[in-house]
């Protein structure tokens, strides 16, 4: 997910909403940090660890490829029709049409709530049209049930950023990067956070 542009529109919402919303995500650095007892039911594990395990310790190159068959076996839901509304929704958020994209992710919450990629992406939809109390709810879904998902705690890392939590904005990025140490955005993140959050700490 991509920082929508800082406008005024932006800051009027975030002036409302900030308040909520940051208890909201508060305590979700401690779900990232210490759910890694939850699971992923909807993949095999055995393959979900292997790939990690290798991701891990991968080269740049490798780590394209591990990306890819993780994100293959993250969309897997086990069901045809959990399948079908995951891929219309995808397809609604490409053509920019947030309503449908919406209509089919809540479809494919309430018909496969074990599913954490189905949470993930309707976080995406939520994050695009600025309710990130409702994207924040979503990934902690996410997480729970997949607490390596480290695209989901990218997209809380930038949540976190938008409210004004750099520190906490910074764990998160931290901990995606741990996972996927060759993740281009949360590099960049990184990076970008690291000295604002170093001189706080002088």
């Amino acid at each position: 997910m991509d920082i929508p542009g800082r406008n005024a529109t932006l800051t009027i919402v975030m002036s409302i909403a900030i308040h909520n919303l940051k208890g909201t995500v508060a305590a979700l650095v401690v779900l990232v940090t210490f759910s890694t007892s939850c699971f992923a039911q909807q993949a095999d594990l055995r393959d979900e660890d292997a790939l990690l395990q290798q991701l891990a310790q991968s080269t740049p190159e490798q780590a394209m490829a591990l990306d890819r068959q993780l994100q293959a076996l993250w969309a897997q839901s086990g069901s045809a029709s959990a399948d079908l509304l995951l891929e219309r929704g995808r397809e609604a958020l490409e053509n920019g049409d947030v309503d449908a994209a919406l209509d089919h992710l809540t479809a494919l919450t309430d018909h496969a709530p074990e599913f954490a990629e189905g949470w993930h992406v309707r976080a995406s939809a939520f994050f695009g049209i600025e309710r990130f109390g409702m994207a924040a709810a979503d990934l902690e879904h996410a997480l729970t049930l997949n607490p390596n998902h480290y695209e989901a705690i990218y997209g809380l890392g930038l949540i976190f950023e938008i409210i004004g939590e750099p520190q906490k904005a910074y764990d998160a990025y931290s901990r995606a990067l741990a996972i996927h140490p060759h993740h281009e955005e949360v590099t960049n993140a990184v990076n970008r956070l690291k000295p604002q959050v170093e001189g706080a700490a002088l």
